[in-house]
């Protein structure tokens, strides 16, 4: 590896931490200032939080899984709502295709709907089973957000500002490692290898592009999308692997040490779901 590759995966790393780190920070400022609003709205309906977390997803910023992951945690949305952010989310993939321009970017159109749809119907129905199973309402899940708040605030600068830039750069430290480190892995690799190897195993390119999708960095996004606009990719793979491509979402639960045991369920749904539909994509407009 060169030194001007290890200073670009350095820079890039940067850039994108520091992207995430003022994405999480505006949006918990606002979250500060209509806490108990957004809560009441979120709670109130399944169907509302989950159609919320499949349009905040379509975001092209690769901070709205990092942000679902927070919001899930801190407990405003449910499991199928983060399912929907997870399955909808693509980082900065939308944006790779529209400044690419060539007769691939059309694509993008379809790729959203697809997307959304089966990020919303995906959350639906997780948190029905979800919900049946454990026989709890959304009532009494917002009075578990409510608990879990933090009642040592006790000054609006504190509530406002403080904890908001505390708890966004703690996020912003744990990202900059993760993405250096993953970056270097990748950059180590070369996206001209993994071209290659996707390229002489067309069948199971959905497959693999899942793999490379569950990568919880940017990076992973960017180089699906970049072999899909080089036609080294088709649709159906390219699809599976932004399905599945949760950026750090995933790893910031995994951080924090809580609900393993449904992260993983999650985990394995949303890999399935996009497995599926990227071999079901391929099988109508081919591989």
């Amino acid at each position: 590896m060169t030194w001007e590759l290890a200073k670009d995966i350095i820079l890039d790393a940067l850039k994108d931490s520091a992207l995430i780190f003022a994405f999480v920070f505006l949006v918990h400022l606002i979250l500060a200032l209509f806490e108990e609003r957004l809560a009441g709205v979120l709670t109130k309906n399944r169907k509302t939080a989950t159609l919320f977390g499949s349009l905040f997803g379509l975001i092209p910023q690769c901070g709205t899984s990092v942000l679902g992951a927070d919001l899930y945690l801190k407990k405003y949305i449910t499991i199928g709502a983060l399912s929907a952010i997870f399955l909808s989310c693509s980082d900065e993939a939308f944006i790779v295709m529209f400044t690419r321009m060539n007769e691939k970017t059309i694509m993008i159109l379809p790729l959203i709907g697809l997307k959304f749809t089966i990020g919303f119907v995906t959350g639906i129905i997780f948190d029905f089973l979800y919900y049946r199973k454990k026989d709890k309402g959304l009532e009494e899940y917002h009075e578990d957000h409510l608990c879990h708040q933090h009642h040592e605030e006790n000054t609006k600068l504190h509530k406002y500002l403080i904890h908001p830039l505390i708890h966004s750069l703690q996020i912003l430290a744990y990202v900059l490692v993760i993405n250096l480190a993953l970056g270097f892995i990748i950059g180590f690799v070369g996206e001209a290898n993994f071209e290659a190897f996707l390229l002489t195993n067309k069948y199971l390119a959905p497959l693999f592009s899942g793999i490379i999708g569950l990568i919880p960095n940017c990076a992973s996004s960017l180089l699906i999308t970049e072999l899909f606009m080089k036609n080294s990719l088709s649709f159906g793979a390219l699809l599976t692997g932004l399905l599945v491509n949760s950026g750090l979402g995933l790893m910031m639960i995994l951080k924090s040490k809580k609900d393993y045991k449904n992260i993983l369920i999650l985990l394995g749904v949303c890999f399935a779901v996009a497995i599926l539909s990227g071999y079901i994509t391929c099988l109508i407009i081919g591989f």
